[in-house]
This record gives C-alpha cells, sequence and structure tokens, in this order.
C-alpha cells in the first residue's frame, strides 16, 4: 500500500541510488576531462593561498573557525554567576604604556588636549589678572588653586609623557625607556618645558602675588602647536579647526589689545582725559570695544592728548594693521585649502566645456558631459581616484584596495579558490568608471578586453532580435565579461548589449593586467582556464563548418522534435487518423489555426 513502511523504505533507497549513480557519472566526467586536457587540475590540486597571505582575514569579516568572543556581563540577580563590572574591571588591569606613538596614540592627542588648555589659562588670564583689578585678597585662593593645578599638569606632561614618546633613529622606532629619555633630554621640548616652570612664584613672599611672575607658563607653545598637528590629522574636516583657531587669534590679540588700554588709562589716570577709559560700565567690555575698534581701524576714536596717548595709539594703529593683514591672509589661505577640491573640479569643467564650444560640438553631448562631471564628483569627491593614490608607496596602495574592493572580487566565481596574493596583485589594477544611464558598456561582437564588476547601480543585457529585449538585470556586485579574458581564437566577442540602467559605478580589469599577474600564478592560471572552458561549455557555443567556436550565444537554439516522437506522428498519418496519438496531431493542427 502507499505510506506502508515498506513502500518508504523503497523511496528513501531509490533516491540514495539515483544520487550515488549521480556522483559516479560526475567522477567518470572528471576523470576524462583530466586524461584529455593535461592542464586540468582536480580539486583537490586547486591552489592553495600564499603563508604569507593565508591568515589574513577579509576586510570587515573573520576567519573561518573563529568564535566571536562573549561578552562579559554583570548582572546582580542571584541566579547568574556574580561578575566585576567590565570598567572597574577595565581600571583594576590598567597598565600605563612603557611607550607611546605620538602620532597614533589617542590617549596622547587628549592629554595635549588638557596640557593645552592649562597653556590657554595662563595665556589668556595673566594679562587679565595685571591689567584690571579682578584679582582681589578675596578670591587669590581661587586664582593660586587653578595655577598650581595647571602647573601640576605641565609637571606631569614632563615626567610622564614626554619621557615614554616613541621617536625614528636610522629608520627604526626607537621604543627602549632610556632612549627615549635621553632623545627628550637632548631636545629643544625639554629646554622649554624646564623654562616654562622656573619657580619665580618664590618672589611672591617679597612683592606679593604679582601675575607677570607667571609670565614663563607661556612659553609652552609647543605643546599647543603639536596638538594641532595631531588633531588635524584625525579629523574629517580639518579645516574647520583652522578657521576656528584663526579666529582665535584674532579674539586673542584683540584682548591683549584690551588689557594693554586699560593699564595705559590706569597709567594715565582713570577718566583724567577724553581719549583713556572713564571707569564706568563693565572694565573689559568697555576695552575690548575699544580695541576692535581700533585694530580693525574703523575710526571714530577721540584723539590723544599726551604725548604718551600718541606714542600709544600710533603703536596701536601699526600693530592692529600688521595684525588685521595677518589674519585675512591666513583666512584665505585655510580656506582655500578647504575648497582647493571644488576648485580643481570647476576649473576642469570650465575647461571642458570651452574645448567643446570651440569645436561646437551637440549640446546633447555637452549635457552628457556635464551630467557625468557632476555625478563623479558628487559621488566620489574627486574626478580620478589615481590621482589621490599615485603618491602612495604600493603597499599602502594594495592595503586601501583591499578594504574597498576585496569583498566584491572575492566573490567573483571566476577567482574562487585562486591565490590570494594574486587577487591582491589584481585589485590594485583595477579602474572605477561612471557610467551614465542608456551608456553602452560593451556592443555585441566587438572584441573583448575587459572584465566588469559592477560596484555601485545596475546594468542591462540586451538580446532579441531587434536587440532591445531585456534579458537579464545586473546589480551590484555582479560580473560580467570574465570569459572574454580568458577565451581565445575568437572566443572573446561580446555576444550581447549591455547598458547602464541608471547611473553605474563599475570596476574594469584589462586582459594585458590580468596576463600579466597569472605570470607569476602558474597554478591560479590553469584553474582559471579550467573554469573558462566550463563556462565556455555551458554556454553552448555552436560550431562553424571548420569546427572553431562561432558566435556564443545568450539563448540556445530550440532542441530539435525527439526522431522517435517524429515517427509516431508519421504513423498516425498512416493509420488516416485512428488512434490517440492522430488526435494529438489534430488537435496541435485545430490550435494552431486558432491561433492564425
Amino acid at each position: 500500500r502507499i505510506g506502508s513502511a515498506t513502500s518508504l523504505s523503497s523511496a528513501v533507497i531509490n533516491n540514495r541510488l539515483q544520487e550515488l549513480v549521480k556522483l559516479f557519472k560526475e567522477r567518470t566526467e572528471k576523470v576524462k576531462e583530466k586524461l584529455t586536457d593535461p592542464d586540468v587540475t582536480s580539486d583537490e590540486e586547486s591552489p592553495v593561498a600564499s603563508p604569507a597571505a593565508a591568515p589574513v582575514p577579509p576586510p570587515g569579516g573573520q576567519l573561518e573557525g573563529d568564535k566571536p568572543p562573549e561578552d562579559e556581563h554583570y548582572c546582580e540577580m542571584l541566579c547568574c554567576t556574580f561578575k566585576c563590572r567590565p570598567w572597574l574591571d577595565h581600571l583594576k588591569n590598567y597598565q600605563f604604556p612603557s611607550s607611546i606613538d605620538p602620532l597614533t596614540n589617542l590617549m596622547y592627542v587628549l592629554w595635549l588636549f588638557f596640557v593645552v588648555m592649562a597653556w590657554n589659562w595662563n595665556c589668556w588670564l595673566i594679562p587679565v589678572r595685571w591689567a584690571f583689578p579682578y584679582q582681589t585678597p578675596a578670591n587669590i585662593h581661587f586664582w593660586l588653586l587653578v595655577d598650581y593645578l595647571c602647573d601640576l599638569i605641565y609637571l606631569l606632561d614632563i615626567l610622564v609623557f614626554q619621557t615614554r614618546l616613541q621617536f625614528v633613529q636610522g629608520g627604526d622606532i626607537i621604543t627602549d625607556k632610556k632612549a627615549m629619555k635621553e632623545n627628550y633630554l637632548r631636545s629643544q621640548r625639554f629646554k622649554m618645558d624646564v623654562l616654562c616652570l622656573l619657580p619665580l612664584d618664590f618672589f611672591y613672599f617679597k612683592v606679593g602675588v604679582n601675575p607677570l611672575l607667571r609670565f614663563p607658563r607661556c612659553l609652552k607653545y609647543m605643546a599647543f602647536f603639536e596638538f594641532n598637528n595631531r588633531l588635524e590629522a584625525i579629523l574629517s574636516k580639518a579645516y574647520i579647526y583652522r578657521v576656528i583657531r584663526t579666529t582665535a587669534y584674532l579674539l586673542y590679540s584683540l584682548h591683549v589689545n584690551s588689557c594693554l588700554y586699560y593699564w595705559a588709562s590706569a597709567y594715565e589716570g582713570l577718566g583724567s582725559t577724553t581719549w583713556v577709559y572713564d571707569g564706568e560700565g563693565n572694565s573689559y567690555i568697555r576695552c575690548y570695544y575699544w580695541a576692535v575698534k581700533t585694530l580693525i581701524t574703523i575710526g571714530g576714536l577721540p584723539d590723544p592728548k599726551t604725548l604718551f596717548e600718541i606714542v600709544f595709539q600710533l603703536l596701536n594703529y601699526f600693530t592692529g594693521v600688521f595684525a588685521f593683514s595677518v589674519m585675512i591672509g591666513q583666512m584665505r589661505d585655510v580656506v582655500g585649502a578647504a575648497t582647493a577640491g571644488q576648485t580643481y573640479y570647476r576649473s576642469c569643467m570650465d575647461s571642458t566645456i570651452k574645448y567643446m564650444n570651440f569645436y561646437k560640438i551637440p549640446k546633447t553631448v555637452q549635457n552628457r558631459v556635464k551630467t557625468w562631471y557632476e555625478y563623479t564628483w558628487h559621488s566620489q569627491g574627486m574626478l580620478d581616484e589615481s590621482e589621490l593614490l599615485v603618491q602612495l608607496p604600493d603597499k599602502m596602495r594594495l592595503d586601501i584596495a583591499i578594504d574597498v574592493n576585496y569583498n566584491i572580487v572575492s566573490k567573483v566565481a571566476l577567482f574562487q579558490g585562486c591565490d590570494r596574493q594574486m587577487i591582491f596583485d589584481m585589485l590594485k589594477r583595477l579602474r572605477s568608471v561612471v557610467y551614465l544611464p542608456n551608456d553602452y558598456v560593451c556592443k555585441k561582437g566587438e572584441i573583448g578586453r575587459e572584465m566588469y564588476i559592477i560596484q555601485a547601480g545596475q546594468v542591462q543585457v540586451l538580446g532579441g532580435p531587434d536587440g532591445t529585449t531585456v534579458l537579464v538585470t545586473l546589480k551590484a556586485g555582479s560580473v560580467f565579461g570574465e570569459i572574454s579574458l580568458l577565451a581565445a581564437g575568437g572566443g572573446n566577442r561580446r555576444t550581447a548589449n549591455v547598458v547602464a540602467h541608471g547611473f553605474a559605478n563599475l570596476f574594469i580589469l584589462d586582459k594585458k593586467d590580468l596576463n600579466e599577474i597569472l605570470v607569476h600564478y602558474p597554478e591560479s592560471q590553469k584553474l582559471l582556464r579550467k573554469k573558462a572552458k566550463k563556462m565556455l561549455k555551458n554556454n553552448n557555443k555552436p560550431k562553424d563548418e571548420k569546427g572553431g567556436p562561432g558566435d556564443p550565444l545568450i539563448i540556445p537554439p530550440k532542441a530539435d522534435t525527439p526522431k522517435l516522437f517524429q515517427a509516431a506522428l508519421a504513423a498516425t498519418g498512416k493509420l488516416r487518423g485512428k488512434g490517440p496519438l492522430a488526435q494529438l496531431r489534430w488537435r496541435l493542427k485545430e490550435l494552431k489555426a486558432m491561433q492564425a
């Protein structure tokens, strides 16, 4: 009976026998191919990755067999095993590094931020405390507390951080403690750091708490410029910080000038003349307003009366003109550097438009060229990626190419099983090209010399009698034209038209580049040759009269009617319409007549 145990077991046995027969047929085909073609290698002989590149995982992934570590958690419930809090555990086990890389260590950049904050405290507030009456016996403890906290930061920078900075000597990165300490003690940085910590505070006991005795603290300017360099290296839009820094320079010059104006007013006597500060309102705001009008030379200021006032005002005017012109020039350089790429793009586009107008190129072509410029610039931020990478060494270009293109190229079936180092060499030869909507990527019949990998966008494969039927749409990550790289004897002609559907960004690999790479990887060359023959065989390429391969077809020809079925139909004709086959034949004729 159907569904009984005997019937089910026989069905399982039958399926298993069919699988075994299929496996034996595949094995027989492989052995037959190996005997007929010595270049064909078995699956066990596929080239393996080189030892140096084998342990490299794909970008953004991990090697097979690696299990992600389980995240430790902290729970206060009795049902769970008690564990220490992660942040507390890290804090207990933290060890200060014996050497610090000043170029890449973010902790060092953070420490420089605190050093710069202490330096800014001294640079901005020492003039204020000296000129304005803001430091009084009632709040002197607050000022001294922050002063000595800044001194502590200076001292820690000398003893803890600067003596652990790595340096390069003879091409080697020196990480030895003694060598790093000696290098710092011999540097100009150490001399300035010691000078800025001169203990002039002991004179407080004789002359009182005079902020000018702390003026050497402002000599730690080298930390400020180092912090600027490190911060600009890690910021994605460093020009914003440059604009802020240049503005701060201008504000600081006005700040110092306001302090000097209040000191000059106090020296002459507050309100003694129409030129000096009259002592009304907020003293700092009023003096800062006067400094802005003087340095920017707005005008509308009262005329100086005494010789001291005239000399002071003349020096102010000269300094203001010089400082303001320097600030404007520096701001222009910052903005120019920030928009250098946009300026280059605009100049290239203007030159191209001028060229097309000179030769009277049709407007439709000009519009497509403009569209290509705009889309390429907005999508990539540059017109040619190779110009950006040409200055980098070969190893760095490879690292960037792996991060950008490896995930796409590693999924190409043609290159699976090839030497990993060969794929790395191939990544450096890829070119990025942008196609506009309805642009022909390749045309049927032309000689194929490139392989295409879709990075973004879509392309359509066209066929049919008129060449406008969409056979298939390929999306990002798809590959086409790979057989043209390895086909020979006329088999490298394009078999269909490929058109960009919308904007498409493609990677192109030339046949010449691939041949130059395969010279160094003979095993991978054999494997690619084997895969190419299988692909050509699966495409059902027709044979011409001489036996050579003809033009490959996207859609294989329709299979002929089996001879046995033709004989049966002929027999029904002799039986004069008797039997089921004759009725079937009559039914087919009736359907054809209805369609006509």
